[in-house]
């Protein structure tokens, strides 16, 4: 089944308002912004390896003027009086930088600042350290991840981006098992999934439990909780910002690193004209499969792998001018035969490439050109007695980008952009050999955004934007407006206030066992985009130096949600739009955070209190329910020890009141049926009504760090999961006995505390 609603006009028409509101700008020579206040802009860099540093800090003390380095490592400072200045850069994990310029009237002055490292401050906890001047990382609802805490953070096998980022206070994990993030009462799919500005549509290895960015490829990754600006769009919830390493611009440098699920290599260094970059990551259980499959043990995959493979190159052409190629490929494949004559043949994947092209029309216009594409597939086939069934979904993007920042004055920063692409969805279903689904939906898309951030006075930042979104299957056109406000009263405190309308035109349908066997839905005539508000209020503290105290609070709600309806006996037959449900739901919450950011004794405490939930007529009788991921309470403690020379010690503890589940409490039987059949057992039970019980567990590790004989730096790993083995309940499964009882089996996460080793050497 194919739909094609839109025509390319819509594309053409708004790129061609973005020209316009952009020629004013464009058409003005160099010259001509030379006033008789200076500017300053540049790039900030690692000085060791020629890698851009986003969100440091470039701030001219006495002027008490700054900016913060956005996505490409750029920064501009404006409208700056004539004089001598001392100029400081901050980064954390680095030294900061200071230097005494002196700026003429009317002069761009242009200044690349390489940042030394501090040994003294690697690795320290997860958000990054802020000054009294950093403005980008404080705003309302952002985080921004420190691989080296990625890498640090105890790991069931391996270490991972989103189980680091389930540490936050506003994101839940489901359970050990899941990677997915759960942020402020919004499932997996309401958080927009960006690699090097690309979408990635199922980031998930080994059936959900980590994700499929490897640590050792990524450079900066960046949490927008939500309120987030009108630049991103496409999920009504947050948005997860990751872009890989560049490569070393100085030197050729590698390292290997071996544990007991995956094994990764990555190797970058220079070239004439720039760097490039290439990780590898693949499972290693193949042993551990063949002797669990020799001792003749029930469960075990036949056959199980996956891989990533992540590469980047990037071209340096003049001072103004750079361009990027990305590309990430991953999949993972599963024969596991369940019991006899039944088994799950399942391969999933993903592919994405972008080509970035940065341009400096001048130091107060800056521009971003990205071209991109995304693939992701997913093949379940089960086999039941010679019967089997097959599911084929496919989701394909392809888009171009545009985003241009222009700063008139220091008052004013304007945002402008647009987004268009192709996107195709397909989901085919086969019983026996014979198709009984078949859905194939194709659509342009576009939007637009405009974004204004205002400054009147030093202590009050005013950013309004308005987004506008089409999507050419079911002809829908909507517009985001986006606000917020800040104000300073004091140096060392923050008022926040935003609100937001966000639009989504995708869902995913989670079956909960495999995540290589969720599927991708899209909006189409009869079946509107979801859509909601958000309303974020915060305020950030530091009561004394380097100490960090954070209170947020949210409301959100969530209209025209749409999944397949799961009370249809069978969808062959029926028009796309009749094999949905519609919904509706809300969420609210606070959220609380204490940073110490710096010292050999730092690290953080967040607490989220979290109320969601979900509305589908004729369900529960139309009534209000929890969905699964509603926890009311939850708590995760971080604590880093850099207090040895060569050793560097780390703990979590993490505690959630227990998840809502079904529980069973009634049991009759209906005998003498009419068609004839055996006795029936039927149970009702209030959907998502009980909880389970609470959650807690600690976790520690130990890193030691050194010289392997002389010719490479190394790291050995040692950690304990679940170290006083709490017995945090997954699930229970109900059966029924003879004498109508019910018998209650629980099935628990990991019970057991959790050995883990790796080593990974460093090659220079």
């Amino acid at each position: 089944m194919s739909r094609l609603n839109f025509s390319g006009n819509h594309a053409a028409a708004l790129i061609g308002l973005v020209a316009i509101l952009l020629s004013p700008v464009l058409t003005l020579p160099r010259a001509s912004f030379a006033q008789e206040r200076a500017s300053l802009s540049g790039f900030v860099t690692d000085a060791a390896s020629g890698e851009t540093l986003l969100l440091a800090n470039v701030v001219l003390v006495a002027g008490r003027i700054g900016a913060a380095t956005n996505t490409s490592g750029y920064f501009s400072i404006t409208g700056i009086p004539p004089g001598s200045y001392t100029l400081t850069a901050s980064y954390l994990g680095y030294r900061d930088y200071r230097e005494t310029i002196t700026l003429l009237p009317g002069e761009a002055r242009r200044l690349d600042i390489g940042m030394v490292g501090d040994d003294l401050q690697v690795d320290e906890v997860v958000v990054s350290g802020e000054r009294e001047e950093e403005e980008e990382i404080r705003r309302i609802g952002v985080a921004q991840l420190s691989t080296n805490q990625v890498r640090r953070v105890p790991a069931l096998l391996e270490p991972d981006v989103f189980r680091s980022l389930q540490l936050l206070p506003g994101v839940k994990a489901a359970s050990d098992y899941s990677s997915g993030l759960y942020i402020r009462g919004g499932s997996p799919d309401q958080t927009l999934i960006l690699l090097d500005r690309t979408t990635v549509y199922n980031p998930s290895h080994f059936f959900g439990f980590f994700s499929t960015f490897n640590p050792d490829a990524v450079k900066d990754v960046r949490l927008y909780k939500g309120g987030y600006p009108a630049e991103y769009g496409g999920r009504m919830g947050s948005v997860v910002d990751i872009y890989n390493k560049d490569g070393n611009r100085v030197k050729r440098e590698g390292s290997v690193g071996l544990g007991l699920l995956a094994s990764r290599a990555i190797v970058e260094g220079p070239y004439a004209k720039g760097s490039w970059m290439l990780a590898f990551r693949r499972s290693t259980l193949e042993p551990l499969l063949a002797a669990l499959q020799a001792a003749d043990i029930d469960g075990i995959p036949e056959r199980f792998y996956f891989f990533d493979l992540n590469g980047k190159v990037n071209l340096d052409v003049g001072t103004d001018d750079r361009f990027s190629l990305s590309f990430y490929t991953g999949r993972d494949k599963l024969l596991l035969p369940i019991i006899d004559d039944t088994s799950v043949d399942l391969a999933y994947g993903n592919f994405t490439a972008s080509g970035n092209w940065t341009h400096l029309f001048s130091e107060k216009l800056y521009s971003n050109f990205t071209l991109t594409s995304s693939r992701y597939f997913s093949n379940p086939i089960f086999e039941i007695a010679e019967t089997g069934f097959e599911r084929d979904n496919r989701v394909y993007d392809v888009s171009a980008k545009g985003d241009f920042e222009y700063l008139p004055d220091e008052r004013h920063s304007l945002r402008v952009g647009f987004w268009t692409g192709n996107f195709t969805f397909r989901l085919q279903d086969t019983f026996d050999g014979q198709p009984t689904l078949g859905e194939r939906i194709h659509s342009l898309y576009t939007s637009l955004y405009i974004e204004d951030i205002f400054r009147p006075t030093p202590s009050w930042m005013i950013r309004a934007g308005l987004r506008g979104n089409y999507f050419g299957s079911g002809r829908y056109a909507r517009l985001e407006p986006r606000f917020s406000v800040e104000h300073q009263p004091d140096p060392a405190l923050r008022l926040q206030l935003g609100y937001g309308r966000y639009y989504q035109f995708v869902t995913l349908i989670t079956s909960e066992l495999f995540s290589g066997s969720d599927i991708w839905l899209t909006t189409d005539d009869g079946v509107p985009p979801a859509y909601g508000n958000q309303f974020v209020a915060g305020a950030k503290t530091r009561p004394v130096e380097n100490l960090n105290v954070d209170v947020e609070v949210y409301y959100r709600t969530m209209e025209d949600l749409f999944e397949l309806d799961p009370f249809l006996p069978d969808v062959a037959g029926l028009e796309y739009r009749e094999m949905f449900r519609f919904g509706r739901g809300f969420a609210y919450g606070t959220e609380l955070f204490v940073e110490q950011t710096r010292g050999r004794i730092n690290g953080f405490v967040g607490y989220t209190f979290g109320v969601t939930r979900r509305r589908f007529p004729g369900f529960e009788d139309g009534k209000l329910y929890a969905p699964k991921y509603d926890r009311r309470h939850d708590l995760k403690a971080v604590a880093n020890f850099d207090i040895f020379r060569h050793w560097r010690f780390t703990g979590v503890f993490a505690y959630g009141s227990g998840q809502a589940y079904t529980e069973p409490s009634r049991q009759y039987k209906l005998v003498g049926n009419p068609l004839g059949s055996a006795v029936k057992e039927v149970v009702w039970s209030p959907f998502n009504e009980a909880r389970l019980p609470p959650y807690h567990r600690l976790d520690i590790g130990a890193a030691r760090v050194g010289r392997f004989f002389g010719f490479a730096d190394y790291e050995l790993q040692l950690q304990v999961l679940n170290v006083y083995a709490r017995r945090n309940v997954w699930f229970y499964f109900f059966g029924f006995e003879d004498d109508n009882t019910i018998d209650r089996t629980e099935i628990p996460q990991i019970p057991v505390p959790v050995p883990n080793i790796s080593f990974t050497l460093t090659f220079q």
